[in-house]
């Protein structure tokens, strides 16, 4: 279905360049906004259900505490400061 909507020149100009970054036309990136805009405002949650849990199985990834102290480790109390 073709439309017809006002948008500020401001925005045709930046969106054209991030269009023409991913070389791709204005129209196909209108229809991401779109579709981005459209899954945001959806009333349908359940791919939030669906993502719960999705890495609970993954071994190749540790423990985020751990990875945060060991992160830390190197850097001084605040005692010190």
């Amino acid at each position: 279905m073709r439309t017809l909507v006002d948008i500020p020149d401001e925005d045709i100009q930046k969106l054209d360049a991030i269009a023409a970054q991913e070389k791709r036309s204005r129209a196909s990136a209108i229809r991401d906004a779109v579709k981005l805009y459209l899954v945001k405002n959806a009333e349908d949650k359940s791919w939030i259900e669906r993502a719960y849990g999705l890495w609970a199985d993954r071994d190749d990834i540790g423990d985020a505490v751990e990875y945060q102290r060991a992160m830390r480790e190197d850097r001084r109390p605040y005692d010190d400061i």
